[in-house]
């Protein structure tokens, strides 16, 4: 028999176990045996197991419940931002120096634990030489042959490690580093020193160098001594002698490495002038020559060594003290804190104190403002003079929103030296949204003056005001007898209109209490002559109905002594003189001079010589009318009655009662139609009969 019949199986493998599913170990119960045998069903896994073997019974609360794994966190999540770092060194072989076989280099090596990388990096230090920095950038670093890579838990202080044929030594870690190594089972070595360079070592044991080196390499030691300083000294040339000379500052730097000075000027903000960077370039400025034949031509404009007796350096430039640098005097008067320094230690003896040159800028010239030339408003005018571009005055809109329409018209008279203004009235219109003032003169008839608009609405700045805060005319100031200054016209204010009145009294607490108590007074007068004129006009209705009067003649003496009273209305036509303002016509009664009884009625026939410049007429159809001499002469009496003449067969007018009493119209009343007989024509203010 075959071996291959003796034994028939062909799978000796095991089956899986254990796998690995989104991170997460699931175990798995063998189905089949070695071979392919199936095996038991109840057969238990490890697991199973070893949950039987820690299964413990209790009575009370049943069968303890296992508690559930903790959340499963990325390894890229966990160990974000952790770095292990280790301190180290290296060692380098030098073939070319024969006074050094090796050096020894300082590295930091750091450790990323989210992804095992590795990178290697050596402290820079200046003027060393050779390239330093990131020596190995982060990655996973080969550890053998086999594949393996640098792992943290093969790293310890006090070890070698060993990465593309160098071999690095770890000395020390940081804090973090070993309390995760701690943490994780692994106990850091004891940290070591990193050795010193021998050659470093052997420079500063051997003594310096004593042999004297040529002046060539004199040069060299200055320049590595003192490369990058400079001595920076402030000053300033004065050149305000010559014509469109000024004063400018400068900045001269002088060079401690090899001896050289440039000059740079100081550019002030719109000062005109190109910003070059340099005056005077870097080079050396010889401060005297040797003695030389003056007539020797020179095959160059530069100056060489063996010309120059001395060249400038630090103790020829001292503060508080001028230097001459290609024929220009330049002031020092200051110098920067480096400077002073080097002075100190250096150069003994000279003092640097700063000299105060800068003059305090002069004050700002006041502005004036020139005088207003008639033209526009004040506000229009002033902006010309604030900016290029004048801009409209700004206005206070919610006032003219809450004083739209609000107009305050008051009576006034001109205040003039010609007689002939004296009676011209003007109606002020002062409207309170905008301050400004509108005059206009009602239209009089046969009086030469056409009337109309005076002055437009303008603002109206009081007297004394200059234009740079000028003050103008506010309601606050018209007042009864006040004087409004227009443009060289003075206009006195006599009375206002009954919403003035109102609006005064509605916002009392907004003006001063001067000017309301002058309008309260008017408003008196005003009240006291109604009063007046309504008992005049009952006593004259009274003394129509109780008869007539009868004018009789009067005695030649008493004519001539007597004089005839009329109403003040007629006065101001008799007189040639300017009559008064009308709040001041009172009513005058008349006077018995001898059987001479005239009408107390402010209607009589007072037929007045001048009337808006019209003389009375003479003879109109007829009728004769004598002759005034110092006052009015009655009709001649005959029989108790004295009727007119009649003249061109004009009869006189029926006797009514013995007297017909004129009606009043106008203020004159001339007599009613009788009979045929008609009154004169209207002429010069008269007013004629109905």
């Amino acid at each position: 028999m075959s071996s291959s019949e003796s034994n028939p199986k062909s799978n000796f493998h095991r089956s899986q176990t254990f796998s690995y599913k989104n991170g997460i170990a699931l175990p798995v119960v063998p189905k089949v045996g070695i071979g392919g045998e199936p095996l038991h069903v109840n057969q238990l896994s490890v697991s199973d197991v070893d949950e039987l073997a820690n299964k413990r019974p209790t009575l009370t609360y049943g069968q303890a419940k296992q508690t559930p794994p903790a959340d499963f966190i990325p390894g890229h999540v966990a160990f974000d931002k952790k770095v292990l770092k280790f301190d180290g060194y290296f060692k380098e072989t030098v073939h070319e120096s024969p006074q050094e076989y090796y050096r020894v280099r300082p590295i930091v090596l750091y450790y990323y634990l989210e992804d095992d990388s590795i990178a290697i990096h050596e402290p820079e230090v200046d003027n060393a030489g050779l390239p330093q920095g990131k020596l190995i950038n982060r990655q996973r670093l080969p550890k053998n042959d086999q594949g393996d890579c640098w792992h943290w838990k093969d790293l310890n202080v006090a070890m070698d490690l060993v990465a593309y044929g160098k071999r690095y030594r770890l000395t020390c870690c940081d804090k973090f580093t070993c309390d995760f190594m701690e943490s994780h089972g692994i106990i850091p070595n004891c940290p070591e020193m990193i050795p010193p360079d021998p050659y470093i070592e052997s420079r500063k044991r051997n003594p310096a160098r004593e042999h004297v080196t040529p002046s060539e390499f004199d040069k060299l030691k200055q320049f590595l001594t003192y490369d990058r300083k400079v001595l920076r000294f402030y000053a300033y040339w004065n050149d305000t002698d010559n014509l469109f000379g000024e004063c400018r500052r400068y900045v001269i730097h002088y060079y401690l490495a090899d001896g050289t000075l440039e000059i740079r000027e100081v550019y002030e903000k719109n000062d005109g002038r190109d910003p070059f960077p340099l005056m005077v370039g870097r080079r050396r400025f010889p401060k005297s020559m040797k003695n030389s034949t003056v007539n020797f031509p020179s095959i160059s404009m530069e100056v060489s060594d063996q010309e120059v007796k001395e060249w400038y350096g630090p103790r020829d430039l001292v503060v508080g003290q001028p230097v001459t640098l290609l024929g220009r005097d330049f002031f020092i008067y200051d110098c920067d804190e480096f400077t002073k320094n080097y002075f100190y230690q250096n150069i003994r003896g000279v003092e640097l104190e700063p000299v105060d040159v800068i003059k305090k800028p002069a004050p700002p010239e006041k502005k004036w403002v020139p005088p207003y030339n008639g033209f526009g408003s004040v506000e229009d005018s002033l902006g010309n003079c604030l900016s290029f571009i004048p801009k409209p005055p700004k206005k206070d809109v919610i006032k003219m929103l809450e004083n739209d329409k609000i107009i305050l018209r008051y009576e006034a008279k001109m205040e003039s030296r010609i007689p002939e203004d004296w009676n011209r009235r003007f109606i002020l219109s002062f409207h309170v949204a905008t301050d400004e003032i509108s005059i206009f003169e009602p239209p009089l008839r046969n009086s030469g003056r056409i009337g109309g608009k005076v002055l437009s609405k303008i603002r109206i700045p009081k007297p004394g005001s200059n234009a740079e805060s000028p003050e103008f005319y506010t309601a606050r100031d018209l007042a009864i007898c006040s004087v409004v200054e227009v443009l060289g016209c003075r206009f006195i204010i006599t009375d206002a209109d009954e919403y003035v009145y109102k609006y005064l009294e509605g916002n009392a607490a907004a003006f001063p209490s001067e000017t309301l108590d002058t309008f309260r007074h008017k408003a008196q007068e005003r009240k006291t002559k109604l009063v007046q004129e309504s008992l005049t006009a009952q006593q004259e209705k009274l003394e129509q109905t109780t008869g007539s009067v009868l004018f009789c003649d009067p005695e030649p003496a008493a004519m001539e002594t007597s004089v005839a009273m009329v109403p003040l209305e007629c006065t101001q036509f008799l007189d040639s003189r300017p009559s008064e303002s009308p709040s001041k016509r009172d009513i005058v009664p008349p006077q018995s001079q001898g059987n001479i009884q005239m009408l107390q009625n402010q209607g009589d026939i007072c037929p007045p010589l001048f009337q808006g410049n019209i003389p009375t007429p003479q003879n109109q159809g007829d009728i004769s009318v004598l002759q005034s001499q110092g006052g009015i002469y009655p009709p001649q009496s005959q029989g108790g009655i004295c009727p007119p003449q009649s003249q061109g067969g004009i009869c006189p007018p029926q006797s009514q009662g013995g007297i017909c009493p004129p009606q009043s119209q106008g203020g004159i009343c001339p007599p009613q139609s009788q009979g045929g007989i008609y009154p004169p024509q209207s002429q010069g203010g008269i007013c004629p009969p109905l």
